[in-house]
């Protein structure tokens, strides 16, 4: 760091620097993607990838995508057949990977990419001859209930609850998943005249409870906590987040509820979602907070406030499930949704928000999205810290400080290039840029006032280019490395980018010991001494506060001579070396090609490294 700048030490709430963001995208019914069945494999990745592109310049950092809607799937699953979302025939290979697909192009926006599958759900019809041939529920019918016009799985026998999670798992095992998602769907919700027959796994299964109600909520329970233990052993990393009905119970029945009187989950569809957060069975909920402020029988600032106090004392984070598919309904005017946030501001407990979904959030209608982003996501934004379930310690280490190599001057903007720290493997970089020469005290990483952009990490470093540079200021770059957990590295050493040119240093790294000999115009690096062997820094005409790697790559075994050009001045253009220019080689005895300006000449008489 060079110099102390004047910047505010106070965090500003509008631009959290931590902050979830995304939206549901519901493959069910085929109701956000793919927008028909049927459709191409080129046509059905052009559409995701603009739905990621969507999610990216909303500056979301995540998306929850349905990848197991009804008893089915999105990728080559041993346990249960192709979901007719895709193809418009159940079991029907649709000629590529979608979830395969899908994980590569989220990373490589550097998006979340959390799962979502419906654990309970066969169909939305009734008739079991409909489903394909092989298909578990056709397999084992003794599992399955038909329910005002549709198919369940029986979540009170043991059997279907193994199966479903094998079902999971194995998509968690087999691909780079940043978390589980479920949503609210577990037993059905009531339909006036309709009873969900399972008095007979009742009689099985229900000895020692004195209600089937009880009983149905065990059941859940059971599911939960035994999916958090198995996601934890497989893949501990991987989060466990659920999007539970936004009531809980009625303070009226019970006096821990929410000052509400609406529908209350824990009796309707026997979810005792208070439990898991309270046991830490998950890492996120999201309850669907699907009402506006002041609404007379669910008022969400009410329900803020208690889904607040309930996570309060735990690890587990509260991400708001938002009614994006009901702006301009009753009590949802264009700023309803940017109220919602800003009300989140009282409420440190709030990590983020989920928009449902995907079509409503595109839609943007009377333009609350775009309110929403201008008010609250005008910056890019880190997703929370990652505790591990049940409070215990993330894995893994905080990775260590990335090294910029070089910050130059292109015809689009300013390109960044980076190295990872040796024996590091970030999952991702984030990028800060601020405006001169000084580098600010650390409250520059307090908020996204500075946060540029994140890169997800394809190797040893990185590169990105700095579109919205403006040609003539100077910039001062910095880069921090995140692991999974999103734990953020300090920065390593910042890049001063001068107004109008680049900023200029040069090391030569030798990867044979010994392999090359130095004049006193080079001094030897100390913070990068181990990573590389023997470097050598040119230290004239300037100070070197801001490095710039290359590797000399010598075209044979021998001697030669190695010429490295800069600017004769601070932010000028040397020829041909500059920043993240290539130098220039030749051999011994060739005439010079013009001026140098104190660059040194030195031998290397092993092997070309």
């Amino acid at each position: 760091m060079v110099g102390m700048g004047s910047l505010s030490n106070r965090a500003d709430p509008a631009k959290p620097k931590r902050q979830f963001r995304g939206f549901w995208l519901a493959t069910v019914a085929n109701l956000d993607w793919p927008s028909r069945p049927g459709l191409t494999p080129d046509a059905q990745q052009a559409e995701l990838r603009g739905w990621l592109d969507l999610a990216r310049r909303l500056r979301c950092n995540a998306v929850v995508v349905q990848v197991r809607p009804s008893a089915d799937a999105l990728w080559p699953s041993p346990y249960e057949p192709w979901s007719a979302v895709l193809t418009g025939r159940q079991g029907g290979h649709p000629g590529y990977d979608p979830l395969g697909y899908l994980v590569t192009e989220a990373h490589a926006r550097d998006l979340e990419l959390h799962a979502w599958c419906n654990p309970y759900r066969v169909a939305s019809h009734a008739d079991p001859a409909r489903l394909v041939a092989d298909h578990p529920a056709r397999r084992h019918p003794e599992w399955v209930i038909a329910y005002a016009g549709r198919l369940y799985y029986d979540p009170g026998r043991p059997a279907v609850r193994s199966f479903v999670q094998d079902a999971m798992l194995d998509a968690i095992a087999h691909y780079d998943l940043d978390a589980l998602h479920w949503d609210d769907y577990f037993y059905p919700y009531p339909v006036a005249g309709e009873s969900f027959a399972d008095q007979a796994s009742f009689a099985a299964y229900g000895a020692g409870f004195d209600s089937l109600a009880a009983w149905r909520r065990h059941n859940v329970d059971l599911l939960v906590a035994q999916m958090s233990d198995r996601l934890r052993a497989v893949k501990p990393w991987v989060r466990f987040g659920i999007s539970p009905f936004g009531i809980w119970r009625n303070a009226a029945t019970d006096p821990l509820g929410s000052r509400t009187s609406g529908l209350q989950s824990y009796d309707a569809i026997h979810a005792d979602s208070r439990r898991w957060v309270r046991e830490q069975w998950i890492d996120y909920i999201t309850p669907q907070l699907y009402w506006h402020i002041g609404h007379p029988d669910a008022d969400y600032a009410e329900l803020v406030r208690w889904w607040s106090a309930t996570v309060s004392g735990t690890s587990v984070e509260l991400i708001v499930g938002q009614p994006t598919y009901r702006v301009g309904g009753t009590g949802q005017d264009p700023a309803e949704l940017s109220r919602h946030l800003t009300l989140h501001h009282s409420y440190p407990q709030v990590r983020g928000d989920l928009q449902f979904s995907g079509k409503d959030v595109r839609a943007d209608r009377l333009g609350a999205v775009s309110r929403l982003v201008a008010e609250h996501y005008a910056r890019p934004a880190l997703p929370p810290v990652a505790a591990g379930r049940g409070g215990l310690p993330a894995p893994g280490v905080t990775p260590a400080p990335p090294a910029i190599t070089a910050a130059t001057r292109t015809p689009t903007g300013v390109r960044l290039d980076w190295l990872a720290a040796t024996g590091t493997t970030p999952t991702s970089y984030a990028l800060y840029r601020c405006p001169g020469t000084d580098v600010a005290d650390p409250t520059v990483f307090d908020d996204a006032r500075h946060l540029l952009a994140t890169v997800r990490s394809t190797g040893v470093g990185g590169s990105f280019t700095d579109a919205t540079a403006a040609t003539g200021s100077a910039y001062t770059y910095l880069v921090t490395a995140l692991d999974r957990q999103h734990r953020e590295s300090p920065a390593g050493p910042a890049r001063v980018l001068a107004a109008g040119g680049d900023a200029f240093s040069v090391i030569v790294d030798n990867r044979t010991p010994g392999g090359f000999t130095a004049s006193a115009a080079w001094g030897t690096s100390s913070w990068s001494a181990g990573r590389y062997g023997a470097d050598y820094r040119f230290t004239s005409p300037q100070p070197v506060s801001d490095p710039a790697w290359f590797t000399v790559t010598l075209p044979a075994a021998g001697s030669h001579r190695v010429e490295v050009w800069h600017p004769a001045a601070a932010g000028g253009r040397g020829e041909p070396v500059g920043a993240g220019r290539r130098p220039h080689h030749r051999r011994r005895g060739t005439p010079d090609p013009g001026r140098l300006t104190g660059a040194d000449l030195f031998s290397q008489r092993s092997d070309p490294q």
